[in-house]
């Protein structure tokens, strides 16, 4: 245990003053995330604990070194009460599940590919899921879940559907497998974003996966297949291959994008769908570029990156990266 002369605190940083060439780094922090409203880092969602960590919300929960080229092996151990929290969710495998004394449980997830701290996840809740089976192009077997809360669990078919494809299409056009034993999809109405592409473990806000012939449009099944695509080619194009910092945030999100758009493409109609992008690049990034909040597509300078999560980064860096091709 480190001595007060050892280390300093600030509202931003822990500094520790001397360690030697190597070292283990043993960190505890105590965090109240049902009182964190900045919806950033772990917090409470009605019953519901999750996180969003991009670009910089793992550093509200505990002491890092929270910039997208640090790159490390995680293994989470969750634990919570069984009642309350039976799912018990974080990225990578599932290598442990444990019953405890007094009500409670405990999971152990391993992710064994090194990320950023932006790609980490963590839910803990009272969810039903769906479960399917997808055959990787080497013959392994990859279990697929989607979790929701349980008066959705008839509205799911669609998205499971939509991940099947997604992967097999990733495997036959770009040659990218998937490289874990099971990829979760947790969809809740109160995710503060539309969908995040944690490795392993995405998480949707409810309107981007569910879909029924009963209450959907033919748009909102195409919408949903879509973003699907896009959070699961992030595997590849985000996950395993990342920024070297936000200034490169065009990069996986640009070069994403353009898969996504050639994937719906595939899917159904390229003169449409090309069509489509044109209507939506010229109604809303034409007018971001003519206007006080022009940028360029890689930003020089940021005051805060949660800012630059814009239609230049995204759809004209697809189009940038469509034209290199």
């Amino acid at each position: 245990e480190l001595e007060e002369h050892e280390y300093s605190v600030s509202a931003e940083s822990l500094v520790i003053h001397a360690v030697p060439e190597q070292c283990v780094l043993a960190c505890k922090t105590r965090i109240r995330p049902q009182e964190n409203t900045s919806l950033s880092g772990l917090y409470q969602s009605r019953s519901l604990f999750c996180t969003q960590c991009e670009a910089e919300g793992f550093r509200r929960i505990t002491y890092y070194i929270d910039r997208p080229d640090v790159m490390s092996v995680f293994t989470v151990t969750v634990e919570g009460e069984r009642e309350r929290y039976p799912v018990l969710l974080s990225n990578g495998n599932l290598i442990e599940a444990q019953q405890l004394a007094e009500g409670r449980h405990r999971t152990v997830w391993h992710d064994p590919f090194p990320k950023p701290a932006y790609l980490f996840a963590l839910v803990a809740g009272n969810l039903e899921h769906i479960e399917d089976r997808f055959t990787a192009m080497n013959d392994r077997d990859v279990t697929l879940r989607i979790y929701v809360e349980e008066k959705d669990i008839d509205r799911c078919g669609h998205a499971m559907r939509s991940l099947q494809q997604s992967m097999h299409w990733d495997e036959e056009v770009y040659g990218r497998e998937y490289d874990l034993d099971i990829f979760n999809i947790v969809a809740v109405d109160d995710f503060n974003m539309g969908a995040m592409e944690n490795k392993g473990l995405n998480i949707f806000n409810s309107s981007c996966v569910l879909a029924s012939p009963e209450t959907s449009t033919d748009s909102n099944f195409e919408r949903i297949e879509a973003i699907i695509a896009h959070e699961y080619f992030h595997n590849w194009t985000g996950n395993r291959i990342t920024c070297r910092d936000w200034f490169q945030l065009c990069l996986k999100e640009g070069l994403t994008v353009f898969r996504d758009s050639q994937f719906t493409a595939d899917r159904r109609s390229a003169s449409v769908k090309r069509i489509n992008d044109v209507i939506n690049l010229r109604g809303r990034q034409f007018r971001e570029d003519n206007g006080p909040l022009a940028h360029p597509v890689r930003a020089d300078s940021f005051v805060e990156i949660n800012n630059f999560y814009t239609a230049t980064v995204y759809e004209k860096g697809a189009e940038l990266i469509r034209m290199l091709k």
